[in-house]
């Protein structure tokens, strides 16, 4: 029986390939009509080259270089040539023919770059884009418009070391892959060291001809120039256990990675692209749209987003997609939403399917936020069971969209970050970007179903739910059934939330206002130091008070001074040693030791790799300590600002945040010691 199920399966495949060279020979064939034909399957070699000009809507185009001179005069013409040359020594060509293509190759690589404006590199890789088209046979005027094509539609911009696109897809690693995401971070291999020839040649870099040629049969007719992104992601997963057994070195890792997609083979292809895909599935649509200016004319490109991706928490989701995704059947994406917002404005008004989780908890109250984190993975799991609308396996994290407020979110989303759970995103913008947007679409109008979406849980309501007519006050009369278990759930923890005592501590020696003099040890009433206004005060930190400037701006590669912990603490000069996080502005928190000598203080961050082994992250001087201040709802969470004053005022130069057990004994030790550096200054 075996023989003739092979038999039968050639003879579809004749008949496919019979269907298709029909198609392509009477012409007008869309891409469309290809894909239902070869439904996926490998290209016949001598039907390769129509089916990819189709791909690359370049049919019929003319001959963009009958207008060029010809003249290969560029300054790094000879480095063009040579290129050019290895690449023609490498194909199977007869020596008759070798000149030609040669020609044909420096041309095209010449004209791209004098039209373009763009200055050739051998890093490039573009004669690795072109060594796939050569194969084809194809006329010089094709060869340019086809390379032209590729470069145009599936190249990203800013393909380079710590380019954006590189940035992109750790952010994509991340949602589905977080534990090997942190292992390759805590290495400091990002995507960059390894995949730039991969997404740079579209793997012709490293594949065989053949896999190659197969690589880019389904990459052409998906036509999406997003998926090499799950083809790359797909290629790294494969190799998660090897990486994360490993012990050999970083730059060995790296070689292993980067050389990876050369282990594939022809029968690799078809699991790699139906593996790529499912990922695909389960990848919020945000990705793709939010970032299109990656791929196409630099004149799309001009409109490009400004979010820095590289400082990017986790993938971003738009409250667009958030608000469709729920109400859509199938096995798309779908959300359970986690309202990180104060309880005060969550009761005002939040998104109804949403439950609550007050990331004030996570420093006021820790094993009632422990609670509160278990009791959310139980309601978004018995959300799912019930089929519920608010059910979904992919969590999104919603903050006011205030930057200062949603520093306590950043905090919780770390947190989950941090015990490699997946399909973890923000919602962009944040509870005010969802107001605005249902305010665009006019959610009052009867022919929009989004009324029911916002819901109170208090007598007060938010601007735009006060038109929504029907809204019960636990947003459960949404017209579909949608009730809560969820919002159940969340109000029985909000209430208790509610009832944390708010904690008002004034920092040092109950000093809870800025103070106003310098101030020593004999608290002498004298003039300012130095003549000008007061450079050192400790006080509350407003609600809203901006940083000038972020603590560390400089990186981490910045700061490679490795130091032994232990041998550090017991140093002579070392007065104080204050185990600690260092909190950044996007919430992620890393194990420190604070150390104070006699006149400056040190952040030692600890290696996690390496244990007993640290960092020097920070070394301030303790006389260029501005301010010392704290949130009155988290008094453990300090910050230090540093800086020196003219006779303009204060400067501020930098601002560290620590999360210190005991704070109060540690500012006060930390005001003494300045206080000693201050006094000897002034003597």
């Amino acid at each position: 029986m075996e023989p003739l199920k092979q038999s039968a399966e050639a003879i579809r495949e004749i008949a496919k390939e019979k269907d298709l060279a029909d198609a392509l020979e009477e012409g007008g064939c869309d891409l469309e009509t290809v894909r239902n034909i070869i439904q996926g399957r490998q290209l016949p070699t001598d039907l390769r080259a129509k089916v990819w000009k189709i791909a690359l809507n370049v049919v019929g185009k003319g001959d963009s270089l009958a207008s060029w001179d010809g003249s290969l005069d560029l300054p790094e013409q000879s480095i063009i040539h040579k290129d050019c040359q290895e690449l023609v020594d490498q194909l199977s060509v007869p020596e008759e023919e070798k000149s030609v293509l040669l020609l044909d190759i420096e041309s095209v690589i010449t004209f791209y770059c004098k039209s373009r404006n763009v200055k050739y590199s051998s890093c490039l890789g573009w004669i690795y884009l072109l060594k796939p088209l050569v194969h084809l046979h194809l006329t010089r005027s094709d060869l340019y418009n086809c390379f032209y094509a590729i470069m145009n539609k599936f190249i990203p911009r800013d393909c380079f070391m710590k380019g954006r696109p590189f940035h992109l897809f750790r952010l994509l690693l991340q949602y589905h892959e977080p534990e090997l995401c942190s292992f390759l971070d805590t290495k400091k291999m990002t995507p960059d060291s390894y995949a730039l020839n991969w997404l740079g040649s579209l793997f012709s870099y490293y594949c065989s001809a053949e896999v190659t040629q197969a690589i880019w049969d389904g990459y052409l007719q998906q036509a999406d120039p997003f998926f090499i992104y799950f083809l790359m992601l797909i290629i790294l997963v494969n190799a998660k256990d090897v990486i994360i057994a490993q012990e050999s070195d970083k730059e060995e890792m790296i070689k292993f990675l980067e050389t990876s997609p050369a282990n594939l083979d022809l029968e690799d292809i078809e699991d790699l692209f139906s593996l790529a895909q499912y990922y695909c599935s389960k990848t919020p649509a945000s990705f793709r749209k939010d970032n299109n200016s990656l791929f196409g004319s630099s004149l799309l490109g001009l409109k490009d987003d400004d979010t820095d991706l590289s400082q990017a928490l986790c993938l971003a989701v738009s409250v667009s997609e958030i608000l469709q995704a729920n109400q859509q059947q199938g096995e798309g994406v779908r959300f359970f939403v986690v309202d990180c917002r104060p309880a005060e404005q969550y009761n005002a008004g939040h998104l109804s399917t949403a439950f609550h989780l007050d990331s004030d908890l996570m420093l006021q109250n820790p094993s009632e936020f422990a609670q509160s984190v278990k009791s959310l993975l139980e309601a978004q799991k018995q959300s799912i069971e019930s089929g519920s609308i608010a059910g979904g396996e992919h969590l999104c994290f919603m903050g006011s969209g205030r930057e200062e407020e949603d520093m306590y979110m950043n905090m919780v989303l770390a947190h989950f970050l941090q015990k490699n759970k997946e399909y973890v995103s923000i919602a962009k913008g944040g509870f005010m970007a969802l107001q605005q947007h249902l305010a665009d679409i006019n959610v009052e109008g009867p022919e929009n179903g989004y009324g029911h979406w916002i819901a109170s849980t208090s007598g007060s309501r938010s601007s735009i739910n006060s038109s929504v007519d029907g809204d019960s006050p636990n947003g459960s009369s949404d017209g579909k059934g949608v009730k809560s278990l969820v919002n159940k759930m969340t109000v029985a923890l909000k209430t208790k939330s509610v009832n944390v005592k708010e904690k008002v501590i004034s920092f040092i020696e109950n000093t809870s206002t800025p103070v106003d003099r310098h101030v020593s040890s004999s608290d002498r009433v004298g003039k300012p130091y130095r003549g000008v206004k007061p450079v050192f005060s400790i006080g509350d930190e407003e609600e809203y008070d901006t940083d000038e400037i972020d603590s560390s701006s400089m990186s981490d590669d910045d700061r490679k001074e490795v130091v032994n912990i232990q041998t550090w603490t017991n140093k002579p000069d070392v007065k104080y040693n204050f185990p600690c996080n260092e909190v950044k502005e996007n919430g992620h928190m890393f194990p420190s030791h604070l150390l104070v000598t006699a006149t400056h203080m040190y952040c030692l961050r600890e290696i996690p790799s390496r244990k007993g082994l640290a960092y020097i992250q920070s070394r301030q001087a303790l006389n260029s300590v501005v301010k010392i201040t704290s949130k009155k709802k988290h008094p453990e969470l300090i910050t230090f600002k540093y800086g020196n004053s003219n006779t303009s005022g204060i400067e501020i130069l930098a601002v560290e945040r620590y999360l210190i057990p005991n704070a109060g004994d540690a500012t006060k030790a930390i005001k003494q010691q300045i206080m000693k550096v201050l006094d000897a200054l002034e003597s």
